[in-house]
């Protein structure tokens, strides 16, 4: 008879079962890593794909989309792809809101500045301070410098932002009292413009500034945003006034302005030229002047001789008048046919009829 061994049966099954549980284990292991390699292949597959179309203009959400899958796909954390795809967001609505996305129809974006303040001087004064342009950095915040290479050409270094632009101004008009109109050039934008000069009284003169603004460079458009241009533009023109009236007012003959003037591009009359016909000019208003002067005194004192003849000639005025009327009836009382003279009118009996 034959006896069994509890304790072996239950070894061989102990053995069998382990070695099942890990052919299972590897099986699944095998299963689940077999999964993740094909989710991350289609993974890079549409990242490459979100990518293109972001980079043909798919928008600032696809961008950020595809940042941060790609940050996902190359192994990074879940917290840093997700910061990833939001800086990236972030800055293609930057792009897009300052134009460097989504142009459309390829229109130039202008800012348009209008601007207009009064100062309490004569316009040729103001007029002759605002064309010393070297002076405008010493009371204008954000202009460095500004250099005259000639008559109607000047460069302009200024401040924007944290950055430093330069850029050159040609005036193409210029008329002394009046009006400075003048066009520009630069890499990271430009300034057109005009400015007019206009007496509202003797001692009070309306400046007024209209800018066409071409912005170019990232802090440029960014500025754009808000207006940021046309508060400076407000700002400066308020320096300009301070200047004025603390410091020119206080010798407005000393401020020695150009006088020249500039059509289409071309000065016509330069500054020397200017001054010699002012002069002129007023060298004979000043004449004009004493001359009238003098008639005025003459009309206003002519003396007591016109009275006294005037006197004298009176007593005559009588008897002239009697020896007409006497000629006139000694040629009336002629004959008409011999020329001899008729016996005078008996007058008396004409006046005692009437009587």
């Amino acid at each position: 008879m034959t006896t069994r061994n509890p304790g072996l049966g239950q070894g061989i099954g102990e053995k069998i079962s382990g070695r099942l549980a890990d052919e299972v284990q590897n099986l699944v292991s095998a299963a689940v890593e077999r999964l993740v390699s094909a989710a991350a292949d289609r993974m890079g597959a549409a990242t490459e794909r979100l990518v293109d179309y972001a980079a043909n203009g798919g928008g600032p959400g696809v961008v950020a989309a595809a940042t941060g899958a790609r940050k996902l796909a190359d192994g990074s954390s879940p917290l840093k792809a997700g910061l990833s795809a939001g800086l990236a967001g972030a800055k293609e609505k930057l792009k897009e809101a300052v134009g460097k996305a989504g142009a459309g129809k390829g229109k130039i974006k202008v800012t348009n500045i209008v601007e207009s303040i009064d100062v309490g001087v004569p316009v040729r004064v103001a007029y002759d301070q605002w064309t010393r342009y070297e002076d405008f950095s010493s009371f204008m915040k954000k202009v460095e410098n500004v250099d005259r290479a000639s008559d109607e050409k000047t460069t302009w270094k200024a401040q924007v932002f944290w950055s430093h632009r330069t850029w050159e101004a040609t005036v193409v008009e210029q008329v002394p009292d009046e009006r400075i109109v003048w066009r520009s050039t630069g890499k990271k934008g430009h300034v057109d413009g005009a400015v007019s000069f206009h007496e509202l009284a003797p001692d009070l003169t309306r400046i007024l500034v209209v800018l066409e603004y071409h912005p170019q460079g990232l802090f440029e458009r960014t500025g754009n945003l808000w207006r940021a241009q046309g508060r400076r533009a407000r700002l400066e023109l308020k320096h300009f006034v301070r200047h004025v009236m603390t410091r020119t007012v206080l010798d407005p003959d000393g401020v020695d302005g150009w006088r020249g003037e500039i059509r289409d591009g071309q000065v016509v009359r330069d500054h020397q030229t200017a001054l010699a016909d002012e002069r002129a000019d007023d060298e004979h208003d000043g004449r004009a002047d004493k001359r009238a002067e003098q008639a005025a005194d003459e009309h206003d004192d002519p003396g007591d001789e016109p009275d006294d003849r005037d006197d004298d000639r009176e007593p005559d005025a009588e008897p002239a008048r009697g020896r007409s009327r006497a000629g006139a009836a000694t040629r009336k009382d002629r004959d008409d046919d011999t020329g001899r003279s008729r016996p005078p009118r008996q007058r008396g009996n004409r006046d005692r009829a009437w009587r």
